[in-house]
């Protein structure tokens, strides 16, 4: 899969939780999400560089943060795991790195 296909995948499924994701599609998305996001809080802090959060970036996460769940679900699935993985996220340094080693397994 590539770049383009990745996002328009993770789009035209916004909210669906529902199939498989494999790992290029996930990762891809997380490539464009990172990049989207810098560019955002770059305008962001040349537009306001005293505020700790910007209009932009905060939009972006509003925007994002439920295709994110949904595609981070289908990876988990397509890895043979249960999206009650994803409960990590809550445990601060460490719940990330597990969660990163889980989504990078390979597909089942």
């Amino acid at each position: 899969m590539t770049f383009g296909q990745a996002i328009s995948s993770v789009f035209s499924k916004y909210g669906q939780f529902t199939g498989v994701a494999r790992r290029s599609e996930y990762w891809w998305w997380v490539l464009f999400v990172t990049i989207v996001d810098f560019a955002l809080s770059t305008l962001d802090s040349t537009i306001n560089p005293s505020s700790a959060f910007g209009l932009f970036s905060t939009l972006w996460i509003v925007v994002i943060v439920l295709p994110f769940l949904a595609v981070a679900v289908r990876r988990l699935r397509d890895a043979g795991l249960s999206w009650k993985w994803l409960w990590f996220l809550l445990l601060p340094i460490v719940g990330v790195i597990i969660l990163i080693v889980l989504l990078c397994r390979p597909s089942r």
